[in-house]
């Protein structure tokens, strides 16, 4: 545009230069005109006509030269935009990638905890009962943590996931508190019907009653409950009686479940035999299943089963015997009642090693022990109004093993609470519980003992 502009203006300073060189030699205006320009004049206009053209070429060559700065300038600053965005993408690329730990991995708690008034009295054969500490009891006032579990549950993709469980607790038999990994695994869900775990986790039989009684936090459910005393007398004492049952356990786990009516589930375990806490080796593994099924969706009826060694048969060990339980479950829950029967059947649950004594018999027989359980669970609570719930429960255990000498002794273990909840948040439950439980021991070397507990009970979830 400038080039074409100077060019206009040469041009007329020319026309210029000429008009005034035609007046000046024109004589009259009727003759006819004619132009003559001398050499001077002629070399004049020549030398302003190069010395446009220069500033022409000069203009030229600054306008050329500032389009390339120009052009210079614009990659500058595209380059400096690029290495400007470039970190903001990178770490825009480290923020999803952190959303999408953070999206897909969920992180919660629950907590028991209660505070209580507790009264043990214990008696042995015709003495009057009297204020004892012992069985897993003691006398007074306190409050306690019975369990806190911290849950990390990250999903991988719809397939994969993992979860990570710790279960810290107070242990009596040490007098202190300690950390557990209650579940560790990897889990695989190819189907509803069809998912697999790896690692510790959750057993077919006590984690799906607990699901349907509802009230854990006051109390274990029968098969998990232990209760102190049972077993007296040297070797036949095979590590006291205590629940019958692990919740979780070290191994294969596969399971699955419709939904709605007419629904099935199921699981089956493959295990170590010993519970999450005791992470052994065996020569055997052992097995536990249970089948589900419910023809409402607010009704189930259950049964399952064990079988193994209980991570006892090893290496040049003593002679061992199989450990079988059976479970059966019928229960109703819907958003105002819930009620439920749970039985269970043992054998050898304590006496899976086959002890030795001097008692009649042959062989291998004499003196050994062996041991059976029989115990059911009825219990049932009603919502009454909005968060409030009144709810009861009663539990009957008959335990029976015979001794070094063969004779049969019996335990009967009797058991009830009962109490009013209150849902203060959606993930905070208290219960003003009492409970209840009294033991009769063997004839051939009589105990008894009955605990009277009343108190505060709470749940915490987050």
């Amino acid at each position: 545009m400038r080039s074409k502009l100077l060019t206009v203006a040469i041009a007329a300073g020319l026309g210029v230069t000429s008009f005034s060189a035609l007046a000046a030699t024109s004589k009259s205006p009727q003759q006819p005109t004619r132009v003559t320009i001398d050499a001077a004049t002629l070399q004049q206009l020549q030398a302003q006509l190069a010395a446009l053209q220069a500033q022409v070429s000069d203009l030229q060559a600054k306008q050329e030269a500032q389009a390339d700065a120009q052009v210079e300038t614009a990659k500058a600053v595209n380059d400096v935009q690029v290495a400007a965005t470039k970190p903001t993408e990178d770490l825009s690329k480290k923020l999803d990638a952190l959303n999408k730990i953070v999206d897909n991995t969920k992180i919660g708690g629950t907590m028991f905890f209660d505070a209580t008034n507790q009264d043990h009295k214990e008696a042995t054969g015709v003495n009057s009962p009297i204020k004892k500490d012992g069985h897993g009891s003691t006398n007074g006032t306190g409050f306690d943590v019975k369990r806190f579990y911290l849950t990390v549950d990250h999903k991988f993709n719809d397939i994969w996931s993992a979860n990570l469980t710790t279960d810290f607790s107070y242990q009596s038999s040490i007098s202190s508190t300690s950390l557990f990994v209650k579940k560790a695994y990897v889990q695989g869900k190819f189907d509803p019907l069809f998912t697999v775990r790896f690692g510790a986790a959750d057993m077919p039989w006590i984690p799906f009653v607990e699901k349907w009684y509802g009230y854990r936090y006051v109390e274990n459910t029968i098969t998990d409950r232990s209760f102190e005393g049972g077993r007296s007398g040297g070797t036949a004492t095979a590590g006291g009686v205590g629940a019958f049952g692990n919740s979780s356990d070290w191994g294969v786990h596969a399971l699955g479940a419709t939904t709605g009516d007419n629904s099935v589930n199921y699981q089956v375990s493959v295990v170590n035999g010993r519970g999450y806490r005791n992470l052994s080796r065996s020569k055997s593994v052992d097995t536990e299943a249970r089948f589900g099924y419910s023809p409402i969706e607010q009704m189930v009826i259950a049964v399952g089963g064990y079988s193994g060694k209980r991570g006892n048969e090893t290496e040049g060990g003593a002679p061992t015997r199989t450990a079988t339980r059976g479970d059966a479950l019928v229960a109703w829950r819907d958003s105002t009642w819930g009620a439920g029967v749970e039985y269970f059947h043992s054998t050898n649950w304590d006496d899976i090693l086959k002890y030795a004594g001097t008692g009649p018999g042959v062989g291998a027989a004499a003196g050994t022990t062996k041991d059976k359980a029989d115990g059911y669970s009825a219990w049932a609570d009603w919502h009454f109004y909005d968060q409030w719930a009144v709810f009861a429960r009663y539990d009957n255990l008959d335990y029976k093993y015979n001794n070094l000498l063969q004779v049969e002794e019996k335990i009967k273990d009797k058991y009830y609470n009962a109490g009013v909840s209150y849902d203060v948040l959606k993930n905070l439950k208290l219960a003003l519980v009492y409970k209840h439980n009294k033991l009769d021991g063997p004839v051939a070397t009589p105990y008894h003992y009955k605990t009277n507990e009343v108190g505060f009970w709470g749940m915490l979830t987050f």
